[in-house]
């Protein structure tokens, strides 16, 4: 279900210059980072890339959402993490991306580490706007 423009309580601006091999800044420059391609698909890869900056922003996104679905279940995840792994390769029409999400939960037995981030996955901002598009695979 799509949100309005009546319901946005924060707007992101980022922009780039020369795409791959250029320079990503936000408006209130918070982020400046110099962007390359990496060295595995011909660049220099002394910069970062977007899809670092995509696993960078999914997995502090689904953190989030792991919190909100841990409190509603009175569950421990103190000591928590999430890794983002964004893969990018050729598909039919150009290239497509690739996600896993890996979750360290180290207060949980492994059943419930299971259910919290199944149920994050459906909460989650950044799965709710992959689903359907991109392949994404959860680990505990």
């Amino acid at each position: 279900m799509s949100i309005q423009h009546s319901d946005v309580l924060y707007t992101a601006v980022a922009t780039a210059e020369n795409g791959r091999d250029g320079r990503v800044a936000t408006d209130d420059g918070k982020l400046d980072v110099v962007v390359n391609p990496p060295k595995a698909m011909g660049g220099s890869g002394e910069g970062t890339n977007p899809e670092q900056l995509f696993a960078a922003g999914y997995s502090a996104c689904f953190q989030g959402a792991l919190g909100v679905v841990a409190r509603n279940e009175n569950a421990d995840i103190s000591g928590s993490t999430v890794t983002a792994e964004v893969g990018i390769g050729k598909n039919d029409d150009g290239f497509g991306l690739i996600v896993k999400i890996s979750a360290s939960l180290p207060n949980v037995d492994a059943e419930t580490a299971k259910s919290l981030i199944e149920k994050a996955h459906q909460v989650c901002p950044y799965s709710k706007a992959t689903r359907g598009n991109i392949t994404v695979e959860l680990a505990v």
